[in-house]
């Protein structure tokens, strides 16, 4: 089953596999997730936490494709299934985005990094001095 995580910041698509994955959870809930944040963001970031060996779910129904379409601009996985983390940390440098493994009990500190520096900060109002004397103007 897939679930979208609620609560990261917009550029940010989470999700949560866990027991039977299957191709049709992809199309119905993880893609239009991406596809909903791409059309506000031109740099994504993922996010997902693997709970489950995907027992039961055939490798070829899950079409992964869209996802690595994506330009990505970082990548945090979660997992404590060893062959997963192993073969990421191995095949890292084909991910065109940065990429880091955190074991199940480093999913705070996944949530934190993948979500580090892209909340959008706030800027004082600058003073700016013109023909008509001082005004303030944000900045652009």
């Amino acid at each position: 089953m897939i679930e979208i995580i609620d609560g990261l910041p917009d550029n940010v698509v989470g999700f949560v596999a866990t027991g039977r994955v299957t191709g049709n959870e992809c199309d119905r809930i993880l893609i239009p997730a991406v596809a909903k944040s791409r059309k506000r963001h031109d740099k994504l970031r993922l996010y997902y936490e693997l709970d489950c060996r995907f027992p039961g779910a055939a490798w070829e129904d899950l079409d992964i494709r869209p996802l690595q379409m994506q330009s990505w601009e970082r990548v945090a996985l979660v997992t404590d299934v060893s062959w997963i983390r192993h073969t990421v940390k191995a095949l890292r440098f084909l991910i065109a985005a940065e990429i880091r493994v955190f074991a199940t009990a480093q999913a705070d500190e996944g949530r934190d990094w993948i979500a580090e520096g892209s909340r959008k900060r706030r800027v004082a109002a600058q003073p700016r001095i013109g023909s008509d004397g001082p005004a303030m103007v944000a900045p652009l």
